[in-house]
């Protein structure tokens, strides 16, 4: 990481920031921001309460604390790129987006994380990098959340 870079929140990413934020310490099931749909070897996926995009998903490497992939061994790698390419397939089977986002942004919150986006058809800016809202997203409808979360642990639980 480059030495001086601010660490800022802004406002068009605090919805972004809030939701890599959900789980700083311990492994909890869940937050104030999402639940944890998977608890993987070397990573933990919460899908986002935030009506921001259907499948929002983070996904957190809960080994030592590095801030870039780049901090990873060879091995720590393989393992955590396996684990959110696994959340990014069952959120591909469940939701059949036409393309997944894969972010690794930082910039508010150091620690390495992963944005996994769907984005659909008729998604805010079809083709361009996914639009974060500038204020606070509202929750989403619960029963469609809690019907996305039980399928995306469904699916995680198998081999995918």
């Amino acid at each position: 990481m480059v030495a001086g870079w601010s660490g800022r929140t802004s406002s068009t990413r605090s919805v972004a920031a809030r939701g890599a934020r959900c789980a700083p310490k311990g492994r909890p099931d869940e937050t104030p921001w999402g639940d944890r749909i998977f608890a993987g070897e070397v990573s933990d996926a919460y899908l986002q309460r935030a009506d921001v995009q259907r499948g929002y998903t983070i996904v957190i490497w809960r080994g030592r604390h590095v801030a870039e992939p780049t901090g990873l061994s060879d091995d720590e790698a393989a393992a955590y790129w396996l684990e959110v390419l696994r959340v990014g397939r069952a959120i591909e089977a469940h939701l059949r987006p036409v393309k997944l986002n894969y972010d690794l942004l930082g910039n508010s919150l150091p620690h390495l994380h992963t944005h996994v986006v769907p984005r659909y058809a008729d998604d805010p800016r079809p083709g361009w990098p996914f639009p974060f809202p500038d204020d606070e997203a509202p929750p989403i409808d619960e029963a469609l959340y809690a019907s996305d979360a039980g399928a995306l642990r469904s699916l995680l639980s198998l081999a995918l």
